[in-house]
């Protein structure tokens, strides 16, 4: 009787996760080996910061909600120490985050193993390089910088025009 309450727990809980990571943007899987309780700590306070859900689940729980959440070609991944950062609403913040923290804490220690954007599924190279994308604000930040240079131009070609014609009709 109690084996089937847990096997009836274990299923709605892959339940849930296979719901979270169907609603979710992206995702970043990292073996955590080595890391302290301090530096564990920090890393969910910036998570969170991030609105971005960061939790350790076992590798077999894991499998089974990617696939029943429709992703595929995780499973190689999934051994070892693993825990997954979930965003809703940004595709890079789990990589981007997990990836900082990662060179952070130096070579072997802290590794970014894979990722996902919607289903598409990014090797441990692919979400490395994912990691490497400033987030959404940078990139606008960088957008209007280089956009304001050219119309200061314009602009300024625009009154130079305007103050000739003023001239000459004054003249």
């Amino acid at each position: 009787m109690a084996s089937e309450k847990v096997l009836a727990s274990k299923k709605e809980k892959v339940a849930k996760l296979a719901e979270m990571i169907k609603n979710a943007k992206s995702g970043a899987l990292v073996d955590y080996e080595g890391i302290t309780v301090e530096q564990d700590t920090k890393l969910r306070k910036e998570m969170r910061e991030n609105n971005v859900t960061y939790f350790v689940e076992k590798n077999t729980m894991l499998r089974l909600a990617f696939k029943e959440a429709g992703i595929e070609g995780l499973d190689e991944v999934l051994n070892g120490t693993t825990a997954i950062a979930i965003s809703n609403d940004d595709e890079t913040a789990p990589a981007r985050l997990l990836g900082k923290f990662g060179e952070d804490m130096g070579e072997g220690k802290f590794e970014l193993k894979a990722g996902f954007i919607g289903t598409t599924v990014y090797d441990k190279a692919g979400v490395t390089a994912l990691s490497k994308i400033p987030g959404k604000e940078t990139l606008l930040a960088q957008l209007v910088g280089s956009l304001q240079g050219p119309l200061t131009k314009l602009a300024a070609t625009i009154k130079a025009v305007a103050d000739k014609k003023a001239e000459e009709g004054a003249a």
